[in-house]
């Protein structure tokens, strides 16, 4: 089996009057290469003719973003034409790449009619040799998602990205990231192998799961030695995580805001064309 390194709590980092979770970077844990950040917002309750989220355009380089959408909706809109609203169970993969502005807001029929919301965005570092492609956006209602199921019926695994069994995601990864959202009944459970030289992204959203032996509730992380290769969950509580692996890039990180990239001076060029018009103009 897979050995357990260490669990990780995710901070309360709330937003305004937004509800936030913060799972990455932590005072315990920077990152998992190349698994960088990780925002969880909600869960909550919005009232009707509310604000809705705070993500006005802002700019993004040099890495990925993976949205999930578990209750709410999110309007996406970048300066590369990417445009829609997703809806609860949805997914958007944004390829920051050379560079881009975009915003992530409720819709206005959200904000009107207000409802539950819960989301996730979770950021993976790009490889030096795809730090500058070209940015994409593709965004994926749940009914466009396929489902594999577990333990009769007790697991759903919506597969996004990767391979799960036979299924492959409908999202392409240039890093061959393997990213899915799990739903667990309680008592249900699966076994899946990751190669150890893969690093694995391990978040539970809600309930609580044991993990290789290990009980863990929701609102943490779990980290993972590279020895082994077998994980087993059981829920022990309804459930829903997050499981990704990757193979590590073992490049060296350097963010500032919403820049990723390898050194300090691509930080700085990064502003600079950010600044001279070179990622879009926001109308």
């Amino acid at each position: 089996m897979r050995q357990i390194k260490k669990i990780h709590k995710a901070i309360h980092a709330p937003m305004g009057d937004l509800v936030t979770y913060r799972a990455l970077p932590t005072s315990s844990v920077e990152y998992i290469d190349p698994f960088l950040f990780l925002n969880h917002h909600g869960p909550q309750v919005y009232r009707p003719n509310n604000q809705g989220l705070p993500f006005g355009p802002h700019p993004h380089r040099g890495f990925e973003t993976l949205t999930f959408i578990v209750d709410g909706d999110i309007t996406h809109q970048d300066t590369g034409g990417g445009k829609d609203v997703i809806e609860a169970g949805g997914v958007q993969w944004m390829t920051a790449g050379s560079g881009l502005i975009h915003a992530e807001v409720s819709s206005e029929k959200f904000k009107k009619e207000g409802g539950p919301l819960e989301i996730l965005q979770l950021w993976f570092n790009l490889p030096a040799k795809y730090k500058m492609v070209k940015p994409t956006y593709i965004g994926l209602q749940k009914d466009n998602i396929p489902v594999v199921k577990e333990d009769e019926g007790k697991v759903k695994v919506n597969v996004i990205s990767g391979t799960w069994a036979s299924t492959r995601g409908p999202i392409p990864s240039l890093s061959d990231i393997h990213m899915a959202s799990i739903e667990m009944q309680q008592g249900g459970s699966f076994t899946t192998s990751i190669d150890e030289e893969r690093n694995i992204f391990f978040y539970v959203v809600r309930g609580a799961v044991n993990v290789n032996g290990e009980n863990i509730g929701k609102l943490h992380l779990v980290e993972f030695e590279n020895e082994g290769e077998e994980i087993r969950v059981e829920a022990t509580e309804d459930s829903y995580i997050l499981l990704g692996h990757a193979k590590p890039f073992n490049e060296p990180v350097v963010a500032h805001g919403p820049f990723v990239m390898n050194t300090e001076e691509e930080i700085r060029e990064a502003f600079r064309d950010y600044q001279l018009g070179k990622m879009g103009s926001w109308e």
